[in-house]
């Protein structure tokens, strides 16, 4: 079988090549398997200890394109790309710690700038995953979107799981997934995976997704975070089906079974206090004890229980709970809380009609089965509630409460974990109550409104989710420029507007500029829809102040004293002469020009720098953001605010071409228009700031702009020196 051909079942989709980070210098214990290509693309693999004996027996000094049709390639999960005429060469080693395997080969013509592999992908115990590619050149990107076709099944542990359901006729033949969050803050972006895999799920097997708020909380829960939340979702590309779902929906019905439960004697009212529930459940290495109110008579549970309802029981003096193991090796079993009261804290939805407020477990599974969902797919760190999960849900089962014909199983997945950030959202809370940031949405904090408002296109989240997978191990820690990556590649392909702006502005005199009138250069229009730009040069010009140094350093390629730069799309100008403060910085720089080098290509070793002209420019506040935290894992910090990075946020009163006004200008202000995104030609991708720019306005102030990502790849670690735009 050739490896461009389909192989039945899986589909054919070109070849993304996204332009990653590159870890291919790297090696850790987790980046076990790498595979280093000749020709322009890099890929680093993770793969478990087992897979080094498979490659290393099957596919030591054989052609890749043979191992697609090998019986030892897992049957539904691979990747291939075509091209492959040339020799070929495989070899792997093993550790204890993890599989390492390396290939390199040369493609035939059809492939001479990319080269071809076959790589195995993650199938349950295998967990081989993609972590990285790097295009060294967009040549090779083009070349492997016309050359080279990739076979791919797009699908997951949890997908197989309903694969498999599904064929059974389990749920007859039904796929109903939800979306579950908690409204006691705002969306991040390890919930974007978890929106993404249940939207993703419904959507590829023709199901429905439900949008169902846990409102348990009220003392945490507020309607500005319900609001936030469905437009995060939607913004996201998805839309729940019906309208969204409340567990407050159902409080009714839950109270009923609690009755039901304390009836059959499988549950009890016990009046310990917090502290003493604590110490007699015991620990992993201590069985729980039993509550001396375990065995109280029915009727005084029940007694108990209305009186809670009816508000005449205080705060922490009783709570409802199941009746099951306090012996039970998981903890989590041995007699759980069904309900507590919270008096005096009015819920978003309910108001004070409710003194006791259902736990998160008794509510959520049964909330699951009364919406008939089929697949409850939540984060690992709810493993050891599964088995609760189902004993609640069998027993109101058994009383003939529910309608589904199969109960929903629950399924969990390794959440997303990334360097530089918290997704905590008691320590995001923090970070707003304290004002280190501006609101939940400012555009460093990794919430998704946060990350909206700096410009991040929905298309990059998806994608980042789509590259790091879905596995049921807790694997390596994504790094941040991952999610730049992903980042940048949406921005170019949704960006047109390329415009020049100088963020440190560096008054330039023409002084053999005679005319006393400006000229206006016009720059065409382009077939990527920028319409004609008229651009003003006259006598006073800007330009960026890095792009000038008197004594310029090894490899700098621009404007320096006695040297050459050419404006872009302008003229090529001379620097004559330096003047400086009475601090000796630079403040203006005494330029000639040639006003025959306009149209002309420049000259060779004449670098080109963007400029603006220096009254007839538009004042904008540009605001580069870096990142929240300088360490990679603030968390492990005593104190992961000690982690914050105090040169987050830069502020630059910048000047931008006047075709800003035209593609930004303050009629996009108040209305529902979605931002334009921009690029400042070699300073980045920006967007229009509405919240910023609109108090900006009124105040007589510029426009706005953050910048969502950088051109290339540039942040350092702190005390790493950036490198100088060359």
């Amino acid at each position: 079988m050739a490896p461009s051909a389909a192989r039945p079942g899986c589909s054919m989709l070109p070849l993304p090549v996204p332009r990653c980070m590159d870890h291919t210098r790297r090696s850790s214990p987790r980046c076990g398997a790498k595979l280093a290509m000749k020709g322009g693309l890099a890929l680093t693999l993770i793969a478990a200890p087992s897979l080094s004996r498979t490659l290393g027996a099957a596919f030591s000094g054989t052609s890749p394109s043979s191992w697609l049709g090998h019986p030892d390639t897992p049957s539904r999960h691979f990747l291939a790309t075509g091209g492959v005429t040339g020799g070929a060469a495989a070899a792997a080693r093993g550790t204890k710690e993890a599989a390492s395997a390396a290939a390199a080969w040369r493609g035939g013509a059809a492939a001479a700038s990319l080269g071809a592999v076959l790589v195995v992908c993650g199938r349950r115990s295998l967990h081989l995953r993609l972590r990285s590619v790097r295009v060294f050149s967009t040549q090779a990107a083009a070349k492997a979107q016309a050359a080279v076709l990739e076979t791919v099944e797009t699908s997951n542990f949890v997908e197989d799981i309903v694969a498999k359901d599904s064929s059974k006729g389990t749920y007859s033949g039904r796929v109903c997934t939800r979306f579950p969050p908690e409204p006691n803050g705002y969306l991040h972006i390890g919930h974007a995976k978890s929106i993404c895999l249940n939207f993703g799920i419904a959507r590829k097997f023709s199901g429905t997704c439900n949008l169902r708020f846990d409102d348990t909380n009220p003392a945490s829960e507020k309607q500005e975070y319900i609001d936030s939340i469905k437009e995060d979702v939607r913004w996201l590309g998805f839309e729940w089906d019906g309208p969204a779902h409340y567990a407050s929906d159902y409080f009714g019905k839950l109270y009923e079974w609690a009755k039901m439960f304390v009836e059959k004697d499988w549950a009890y009212i016990d009046e310990l206090t917090a502290e003493e529930i604590s110490e007699y459940r015991g620990s992993l290495t201590r069985p729980g004890k039993d509550s001396p109110y375990r065995n109280r008579p029915i009727e005084e549970s029940l007694a108990l229980l209305e009186k809670m309802r009816a508000g005449e029981v205080e705060a922490g003096k009783a709570v409802l709970r199941a009746k099951i193991d306090m012996a039970h090796n998981n903890v989590i079993m041995r007699d759980p809380i069904m309900y507590r009261i919270v008096k005096d804290t009015p819920h978003p939805r309910t108001g004070t009609d409710w003194p006791i407020y259902p736990s998160y477990d008794w509510a959520h599974g049964l909330s699951d089965a009364i919406e008939q969902v089929t697949h409850s797919v939540c984060t690992l760190e709810f493993n050891m509630h599964n088995e609760l999960y189902d004993w609640f849900n069998e027993r109101v089962k058994s009383m003939g409460c529910l309608e589904c014909e199969a109960l929903p199983r629950q399924h969990e997945f390794a959440r997303l974990e990334m360097t530089n950030i918290v997704v905590s959202k008691r320590k995001l809370k923090r970070l707003v109550d304290g004002g280190y940031v501006d609101g939940w949405d400012d555009p460093r904090m990794p919430t998704l409104s946060g990350m909206r408002r700096r410009g991040y296109p929905a298309s990059s989240l998806r994608r980042l989710c789509e590259l790091i997978g879905v596995t049921k191990v807790p694997t390596a820690v994504i790094e941040f420029n991952l999610l730049e990556a992903c980042v940048r590649d949406a921005c170019k392909e949704e960006t047109n507007a390329k415009l020049l702006c100088v963020l440190q502005p560096l008054r330039v005199t023409v002084t053999n500029y005679d005319s006393a009138a400006d000229e206006i250069i016009e720059v065409p229009a382009d077939a990527e829809g920028l319409p004609l730009r008229k651009l003003p040069f006259g006598r006073e010009l800007l330009l960026d102040r890095e792009d000038f140094m008197e004594v310029p350093e090894p490899g700098f390629k621009r404007l320096t004293l006695g040297g050459r730069a050419k404006l872009r799309y302008g003229y090529v100008i001379t620097c004559d002469e330096v003047v400086k403060d009475e601090h000796g910085e630079v403040v203006e720089l005494r330029c000639s020009y040639d006003p025959e080098s306009l149209g002309k290509p420049p000259p060779k070793k004449v670098a080109p720098v963007h400029w603006a002209h220096a009254t007839s420019s538009v004042p904008i506040r540009a605001r580069l953001y870096d990142r929240l935290f300088s360490e990679p894992r603030p968390e492990e910090r005593e104190d992961f605010m000690d982690a914050l990075n105090s040169k987050s946020l830069a502020v630059m009163d910048a000047r931008c071409e006047p075709c800003v006004t035209e593609l930004c200008g303050p009629d996009l202000l108040g209305n529902d228009k979605e931002s334009p995104l921009v690029q400042f030609e070699r300073c980045g991708y920006f967007a229009l700031d509405r919240l910023e720019s609109e108090r900006s306005v009124q105040s007589g102030g510029p426009l706005v702009f953050n910048r969502t990502v950088t051109i290339k790849e540039a942040w350092k670690p702190a005390g790493k020196k950036s490198p100088r735009r060359r």
